[in-house]
């Protein structure tokens, strides 16, 4: 469910000398990495100076080799800096930086902002794009934007009205624009793009209007559509060809794409990948999933419903996809399966695997060969009951009696609820510790499926949901949980009164970064779990920490605060207050929050950026 309700990093900090101290040699040093192949150092391991994507690296681990701020010093950190979005909406993603420079994202209308880290907070120049205003009405669940990626001298991301930009890193001017929808439909584009070599992978949103999902890569150079890959329909529109090679029975056939589904309903098929995307440059395969198929009600779509709830491996230069397994068939419970699947490499029972790790809304965390789609181990990670476990020789989850949702009738408690143990924020692994770590919700929900009609750009949802606090003996809505996936076990966990809607940095500084919805930034001890770090802040966090190295080669840690109705329900309402959509009883709970959060007496006026460092 999509909810409404280079300078190529290192592993280690640069040497003081080799930092850009000067905006003039940054700028240099810019447009000389813009002629660096595209492909130069993609399969790095962990982020270090810079953070050019996403995820730190392309394989998704939110990992930084810097070790400047670590266990033993990091309750001293102190703020360098703020920096006001000017927008009062909901702040996911994560800011980049190349250089001396950090690039920030805003929500809706999506301007691009350049900070010169030499001179903190300063602004050298902002991107305002035109963006259809139609698209902010029907955006499903907020008017998010979850990040860019930097490449060949620009950075890229996606405008909410179906468009993808490049713009020009040191000038700030506009590369190329290619418009890739039409928001009338209800599609739009909240998700962060992946460069792979030569190639901007992109997918859709929407699903809850009844759009069609689909990926599809841009050339990096110019943003001309290379190819597009449906998630619904014949295998010709999902380019599923002779190298498809899923592992398991129940993935195999011929158009499952289409008779999995009754009549044409694929066409109106949901199943969009609005969230992240990680790549393995060895094997040359892009990792994705996609969302809950539509409509919600699933007696209205018998069948497995492909490819809703499932993952891919394609291979980016031509698109085709390698293997697929669907995690949930026949959806019934909005169980996406976007969340990101985090490349890694581990030893299980003696033997190394390549894997790609995935924490998915049902619950289940899947240890998966990443070459073949193999389940390794799937166990439960948080409170579960829909479903008893996973059968590792089918693939197939072995759903509960009675927790198949029908029309007609309430299924009461289901655990977890739409939103998942985890939903799109998320998770981080270290290599150091071989544990990853989960930003984890606690809800169930009672579900009653509803008839629903196909009106195209309204929504194509036919559900009613009542959501509750999930069981816990400490009263806990969220935690921190710190997973082992080559034992498919827990490690340790660290309880939160709140859900957790924000992602998690991991650094070999043996630390884990996270937000908190109670407007709290944390670090933990990435072994241990011990909270070492606890600042207050003026408004709650769904963004996703990141570090870098600055000018005079020292560490810093940033993260965005902004919370937008959706999360902010949890919260006492949106925070700043007075956002779009905010009920007058919300303002006026955010408004008291905000007077008493963090001993401030101001109360913010948009998102913010805030930068930290040690003394």
């Amino acid at each position: 469910m999509h909810r409404t309700t280079p300078p190529i990093p290192s592993t280690a900090p640069r040497p003081h000398h080799l930092r850009r101290h000067a905006s003039g040699l940054a700028t240099a040093l810019l447009a000389l990495s813009a002629t660096l192949p595209g492909a130069m150092a993609q399969a790095q391991t962990a982020a270090g100076a810079d953070w050019a994507t996403p995820a730190g690296t392309v394989q998704g681990t939110r990992f930084s080799g810097l070790s400047d701020i670590h266990s033993g010093n990091v309750g001293g950190l102190v703020e360098e800096f703020a920096y006001a979005t000017g927008n009062k909406a909901t702040h996911q993603g994560q800011p980049l930086v190349v250089g001396s420079r950090m690039y920030l994202v805003t929500p809706f209308p999506n301007k691009l902002v350049a900070l010169d880290l030499a001179h903190p907070g300063l602004v050298l120049w902002t991107y305002s794009p035109s963006v259809n205003e139609f698209a902010r009405g029907v955006a499903c669940c907020d008017v998010v934007n979850r990040g860019a990626v930097y490449a060949d001298g620009k950075v890229i991301y996606n405008l909410l009205d179906d468009t993808t930009v490049a713009v020009d890193a040191v000038t700030g001017k506009q590369v190329w624009r290619t418009k890739l929808g039409d928001p009338t439909t209800g599609e739009t584009l909240t998700g962060a793009p992946l460069v792979a070599k030569d190639k901007v992978i992109i997918g859709n949103a929407g699903g809850e209007l009844g759009v069609r999902g689909w990926v599809q890569a841009l050339d990096l150079k110019t943003g001309k559509p290379l190819w597009k890959a449906y998630n619904t329909g014949p295998d010709a529109d999902v380019k599923i060809g002779a190298s498809f090679k899923p592992f398991y029975a129940k993935d195999r056939g011929t158009d499952l794409g289409a008779t999995t589904w009754p009549g044409t309903m694929w066409k109106q098929g949901g199943s969009t990948s609005w969230a992240w995307f990680s790549y393995d440059p060895g094997l040359n395969l892009v990792y994705y999933g996609t969302g809950n198929p539509g409509v919600w009600n699933p007696d209205m779509r018998p069948g497995d419903n492909k490819w809703g709830a499932s993952i891919f491996a394609r291979n980016p230069d031509t698109g085709e996809a390698v293997w697929a397994y669907q995690l949930t068939p026949h959806d019934g419970w909005d169980y996406d399966a976007v969340n990101e699947s985090i490349v890694a490499d581990l030893t299980i029972d003696g033997r190394p695997r390549k894997v790609v790790v995935h924490f998915n809304k049902n619950g289940f965390a899947y240890t998966m060969d990443r070459a073949t789609g193999e389940v390794i181990n799937a166990n439960k990670f948080g409170e579960v009951n829909w479903a008893d476990r996973v059968d590792l020789k089918t693939g197939a989850p072995v759903v509960n009696p009675g927790m198949s949702p029908h029309e007609g009738q309430t299924t009461a408690n289901i655990c977890p609820s739409a939103l998942g143990v985890k939903d799109w924020e998320p998770a981080a692994y270290s290599p150091q510790t071989g544990l990853f770590y989960v930003p984890a919700i606690n809800f169930c929900n009672s579900l009653e499926p509803l008839k629903a009609m196909y009106i195209a750009g309204t929504p194509f949802m036919g559900v009613d949901l009542a959501f509750a606090p999930g069981p816990s003996a400490d009263g806990r809505m969220g935690e921190l949980v710190a997973w082992d996936a080559a034992k498919g076990q827990r490690a340790w966990s660290v309880s939160e009164k709140l859900p957790l809607y924000a992602g998690a940095l991991a650094t070999a500084g043996n630390l884990v970064f996270y937000g908190t919805l109670d407007k709290h930034f944390k670090a933990v001890d990435a072994t241990t779990g011990k909270v070492l770090f606890d600042k207050p802040l003026e408004c709650g966090i769904v963004g996703n920490p990141m570090t870098y190295t600055a000018p005079d080669g020292k560490q810093r840690v940033a993260v965005y605060t902004g919370v937008g109705w959706l999360a902010g329900g949890f919260a006492g309402g949106p925070c700043p207050a007075g956002q779009s959509g905010e009920s007058g009883d919300a303002a006026k709970a955010s408004r008291t929050a905000t007077r008493t959060a963090a001993g401030t007496t101001a109360a913010p006026t948009s998102g913010m950026l805030h930068v930290f460092k040690l003394p």
